[in-house]
């Protein structure tokens, strides 16, 4: 089951015309939306489904930079300030904690991963540092493991994915911006050679700027466009224990495990080591594009054959403006938890620190993630379509920096000076 998201009374009615069309209120779609609407202009974000029902309600809430691509840290950094200021901004509570994030090895080898990493950031002055097994033990109390060592950024945090969307989307709106759920985006229309409304289940709405933030769904969305966006699909499976006294309010990733603090006092958990890969015929098509993720990683993924392959073949790969679109044939990717997953990444945390032996499990889900071949987003305008603008390929990251990804598709939709230089989200650079 997905977890349980702060319910919003969105709108029914789709309005003729708007400034401009997000498609997708997860939680990109739904920070430009309020970017957007704080600059006064008109936007309607348009759903297939439900407000964060798919990823962006599903995912472990870390806000983080540690481990990031180098060229992906200053949008992370823009985030941190706009996570902080986000509760005064949507006046509510998100969730949003500052206490740090932690990732500890178990061997040379791994330890030489976060050194290297730490290397390649050292020009952009971040609060990260190495730990030994002593200082390990210092912040994570009553553990039993000997680790090679780990690496610690304090000024990481998390926020609270079933909070922060509903908030936001509710702050959108009362500055504004309409939402609408229920309602699938069909295709784009174009007049002149650009953008000029969108089509959807329930008719025509007119724009001047369109932003595709449909993660999972956009490369369906722009296949039927004739434009290839490469991004496969992975899924993750996620628990959250009861509350319980753990050891820290630290999150804490290890090679085959993950915790973090949840709100109510539990802990989401996750098997850092293996996410389930599905294979589907874009796995097929675009399997050469992803070799050196492969090679590298293989041990990592989870690659299965099945149902998931089939159930992708049903669905269409072109459609017209007045037929049905797969997004109105799947309203929500709703994967089943792999509980087989779940169960080793609650086992080897026991292991580690005994004190999760008293957890118990109130809650397990499933979520897919786009990913892209080098793991980065694409934040930016289609060349190939004047007025539609992207931002999706988020490849597991889209809720730490969703402030400021959101707010930079704002800001090139509307022609403002960019939060940060989007030169590494380009189109072109998966071309």
């Amino acid at each position: 089951m997905s977890p349980t998201i702060d319910p919003v009374q969105t709108s029914t009615t789709l309005p003729p015309a708007t400034t401009v069309v997000i498609i997708g209120a997860g939680i990109i779609g739904l920070t430009a939306a309020l970017a957007l609407a704080e600059r006064k202009i008109p936007v309607v974000v348009i759903e297939k489904g439900r407000i964060a029902g798919e990823q962006s309600s599903r995912n472990l809430g870390w806000v983080r930079k540690t481990s990031r691509h180098a060229d992906d840290i200053p949008l992370a950094l823009a985030a941190d300030r706009l996570w902080a200021q986000m509760p005064e901004r949507v006046g509510a509570d998100v969730g949003y904690r500052q206490a740090g994030i932690m990732f500890i090895a178990r061997n040379e080898a791994q330890m030489n991963m976060h050194q290297n990493w730490l290397k390649s950031v050292e020009h952009l002055s971040l609060d990260t540092r190495l730990l030994s097994n002593r200082e390990i033990s210092e912040l994570v109390p009553g553990g039993q493991a000997n680790w090679a060592g780990g690496i610690f950024t304090p000024s990481d945090a998390r926020a609270e994915p079933t909070l922060a969307s509903s908030a936001i989307a509710k702050a959108a709106m009362a500055k504004g911006a309409i939402i609408i759920e229920h309602c699938a985006v069909r295709t784009l229309l174009t007049s002149a050679g650009r953008v000029s409304g969108v089509m959807t289940e329930r008719g025509e709405i007119r724009c001047e700027q369109m932003l595709l933030a449909g993660g999972l769904w956009s490369r369906k969305f722009l296949g039927n466009l004739g434009v290839n966006l490469p991004t496969l699909p992975l899924t993750c499976s996620v628990l959250r224990t009861k509350p319980v006294d753990g050891p820290t309010d630290i999150a804490v990733g290890a090679p085959d495990f993950s915790f973090r603090k949840h709100q109510d006092g539990g802990f989401i958990i996750t098997q850092r080591g293996k996410l389930d890969a599905f294979l589907t015929l874009d796995h097929l098509l675009l399997g050469r594009r992803y070799l050196p993720q492969l090679k590298a990683q293989r041990d990592f993924l989870k690659i299965s054959f099945g149902k998931y392959f089939f159930n992708d073949l049903t669905l269409a790969r072109r459609w017209q403006a007045d037929s049905v679109s797969p997004f109105e044939k799947v309203r929500v990717q709703d994967p089943p938890a792999n509980h087989g997953l779940n169960d080793d990444a609650l086992r080897n945390l026991r292991a580690a620190w005994p004190v999760f032996e008293q957890a118990q499990i109130a809650d397990a889900w499933a979520g897919t993630i786009d990913v892209t071949p080098d793991s980065n987003p694409v934040i930016g305008p289609l060349s190939s379509i004047p007025g539609l603008t992207l931002a999706t390929g988020f490849s597991g990251h889209g809720f730490g920096t969703s402030p400021a990804a959101g707010q930079l598709a704002a800001d090139l939709v509307s022609g403002e000076t960019p939060i940060i230089d989007p030169a590494p989200y380009r189109f072109e650079r998966l071309a």
